[in-house]
């Protein structure tokens, strides 16, 4: 990875962060084991977050994710979801949704992870559909882009976001979104 790509201090902790959330129930996460994932100090994640439950609120927090991924006009929406799917891949080298798959458990950590989810992507892109059928759609369109962002997580070395240009997975992935974006043709 070169300098310029290199996560910053903040980057790196919400990095380590995530996976220490998604791998161990809140109360075996510490400051000090998510420092030493992020190659920071304590003090660090202390300065920046506060506390471990600040630290907490930070990962599980989609508002800005969603904010850059609903933030164009509507007839656009579906090519703009997948080119900033991975533009924030590429250029922050992590997924903005995909911590929400780890959200499949039962401790209530999870439920926080996926309640906030649902309010901060689904419910508010579901509120911004036409026509008939908002929850259904935007839930199928959350689970489109959580899908790319696996199958992106899963062919990391040689797959298909390094074969293809984000325009060019935004020309083949795009169409099915928008046509979820608006919904069925009037009959």
């Amino acid at each position: 990875m070169s300098a310029a790509a290199a996560p910053t201090g903040r980057q790196a902790i919400l990095r380590a962060a995530r996976r220490a959330f998604a791998l161990h129930p809140y109360a075996e996460v510490t400051l000090r084991a998510v420092a030493a994932d992020a190659d920071v100090s304590a003090s660090l994640i202390v300065k920046l977050f506060g506390s471990k439950e600040q630290l907490f609120d930070a990962v599980t927090d989609f508002s800005a994710a969603a904010d850059e991924l609903l933030g164009v006009p509507l007839e656009g929406l579906g090519r703009h979801l997948v080119l900033t799917l991975m533009r924030v891949r590429r250029e922050q080298q992590t997924d903005p949704l995909l911590r929400v798959v780890f959200a499949l458990g039962k401790e209530d950590e999870r439920t926080v992870l996926r309640d906030r989810f649902r309010a901060q992507v689904t419910d508010r892109l579901a509120a911004l559909l036409p026509g008939a059928e908002p929850v259904l759609r935007a839930e199928l369109l959350a689970g489109q882009l959580l899908g790319l962002g696996a199958t992106c997580s899963l062919h990391r070395a040689g797959g298909a976001s390094e074969q293809a240009t984000p325009e060019h997975l935004a020309d083949l992935y795009g169409p099915s979104l928008q046509r979820l974006v608006d919904g069925p043709p009037a009959r």
